[in-house]
Formats: C-alpha cells, sequence, structure tokens
C-alpha cells in the first residue's frame, strides 16, 4: 500500500470534498424537483419545500400516465434517440476511419474543412431555409440532417490513428478489406471513444429541442423537450382550467414531467461513464 505524503493526502481530501460538494449541487435541482412534484399544493405554495416533500402524493404521476400527447413525445424522443444516435455514430466512424488513412487523397484539406465547420457558420436564417427547401422538415430529416457533428468526427479520427498499424497490416494479410477492417478491428479496439462519443450524441438527440421546435411542424412527430416547452408557455391556460379545490400545484405536474424526462439518462449514464473518461482522455494520444 503506498503512503500518501501530508501535502498529497490533504490535496486528495480538498479535491475529494469539492467534488462531493459539485455533485451535491448538481444533483440538488433533480431532488427538489421531484419533492415539489408529490409535494402537497399548500406546502409548495408556502415555499416549505427546500429539500424532502411534504404532503405526499403521487397524483400528478397518475396524470401523466394518463397524458397520451406525453407518451408520444416520450416514444418520438427514444425515436430519435435511438436511430439518430445509430446514423450518427456510422457515419462519424465512416468519416473517421477514412480521415485517419494518412494516403487518402486531399486528407488535408478535408480535415480543414470538417475543423472549418467548427468555427464559422452560415448563420441561423441560411441554415433554416436550407433545412426547409431540403425537405428535411419532418421526423426522419431531423435524423439524418443533423447526423455529424464535427468533434465528434475528430475525437474518433484521433482514437483510430492510435491504433498500431501492425494490427492493421497483420489483418490485410489475412484477406481483410476496409469494411472488415473497421467493423472487426478498429471499432472493438475503440469501445472507449465509440462509448464516449454516443453519449455525446445520445444526451444532444435526448435534449435536443430548437431545431425540433423550428422544423417539426406535426404535433405527432415533436419530442418530449419541445412538448415540456408547450406546457410551460400553456401554463396560464393549466391553472384556469384547474379546479382550486386540488392537493397539487400546477408547479407539481411540469415538475413530474421534468422528472421522467431525466430517468432514462440517469440509468443508462453510469454503464458508460466508465468509457467515458478514458475515451475522452485517449482521444488525443498518439503511437
Amino acid at each position: 500500500m503506498v503512503r500518501l505524503s501530508k501535502s498529497e493526502l490533504i490535496f486528495k481530501v480538498f479535491a475529494l470534498t469539492l467534488v462531493t460538494i459539485f455533485a451535491l449541487l448538481a444533483f440538488y435541482p433533480v431532488l427538489y424537483a421531484f419533492s415539489a412534484s408529490i409535494s402537497g399544493k399548500m406546502a409548495y405554495e408556502a415555499g416549505e419545500i427546500v429539500l424532502f416533500p411534504r404532503d405526499v402524493n403521487f397524483q400528478v404521476y397518475k396524470l401523466i400516465y394518463k397524458d397520451k400527447g406525453l407518451w408520444i413525445s416520450f416514444i418520438n424522443t427514444i425515436f430519435y434517440t435511438l436511430f439518430g444516435t445509430a446514423w450518427s455514430i456510422f457515419i462519424s466512424a465512416l468519416g473517421a476511419y477514412a480521415l485517419s488513412k494518412k494516403h487518402l487523397l486531399f486528407r488535408r484539406q478535408l480535415n480543414f474543412l470538417i475543423v472549418f465547420t467548427m468555427w464559422f457558420s452560415a448563420g441561423m436564417v441560411p441554415l433554416y431555409l436550407n433545412y426547409v427547401h431540403m425537405g428535411v422538415a419532418n421526423r426522419w430529416g431531423i435524423i439524418i440532417a443533423f447526423g455529424v457533428q464535427a468533434f465528434n468526427i475528430i475525437l474518433l479520427r484521433s482514437f483510430f490513428e492510435a491504433i498500431p498499424r501492425e494490427i492493421e497490416e497483420a489483418a490485410r494479410i489475412d484477406g481483410a478489406n476496409e469494411f472488415q477492417l473497421l467493423a472487426y478491428v478498429f471499432m472493438p479496439m475503440s469501445k472507449a471513444a465509440i462509448a464516449t462519443v454516443t453519449l455525446f450524441y445520445a444526451t444532444s438527440r435526448w435534449n435536443g429541442y430548437f431545431w425540433s421546435r423550428i422544423l417539426l411542424t406535426n404535433p405527432m412527430e415533436l419530442p418530449l423537450q419541445v412538448y415540456m416547452r408547450i406546457l410551460i408557455e400553456n401554463y396560464q391556460k393549466m391553472l384556469d382550467d384547474m379546479p382550486v379545490d386540488l392537493p397539487y400545484s400546477p408547479d407539481s405536474y411540469i415538475f413530474a414531467v421534468l422528472v421522467c424526462s431525466i430517468i432514462p439518462v440517469l440509468i443508462i449514464y453510469p454503464y458508460i461513464q466508465r468509457y467515458f473518461a478514458r475515451g475522452a482522455n485517449l482521444g488525443g494520444i498518439k503511437e
């Protein structure tokens, strides 16, 4: 067992304390939202909810269970996340694999063009007009048109470049073509990077709001984030329609929807977080 010096021990205690404080601060809004969603109307409106719920009831979650619009938007978000992430990983892996090859024609120019998109953009209005004229204002358009992010291609490319060339040459001697190299050599050896990029894409898809709100006009195609925004915009109407003697506040319903929207992320993230730090750190390391 390695004994730490006094300065190292102080630094370790300080770092762990600081990380714990930041973790609690990050978790508090989630805990407050859940407490507010199950607390009674009088306790919430009196400002008595600080950490734990008061006058607990789960009626808002019964309402959520019966809200067809919410479930449709939830299913839409799962659809966008699963298919969108799969499409993004597919395109990003192909692009990163090609750019990792030093013999690729115009390799430096292509890398520059990809990086250039991280620095400059055509602007919101030209992008909107371009998307509309391309016909992407629908479910599949949202998936395909927003399939790639330059940073993720660069991350995967850097990771692919770090794979020893000897392994690639051995696979070529055994008769592997480019697609087999990518599928059976590069992808399995880059699980950390793939998991990291998958998390980036999945989080972006799950939280996607802006372009979905602008481009999607069919209510049956709206994702969960847009649905929650519509709930907030219709808050006053919700107040007018609700009976005065309800045991819960109208805010409780919005808090409950918020809690339901982050549950899948809280469940999935622990399974891939061990790859996340390793992939983010190793992505820039080269042989």
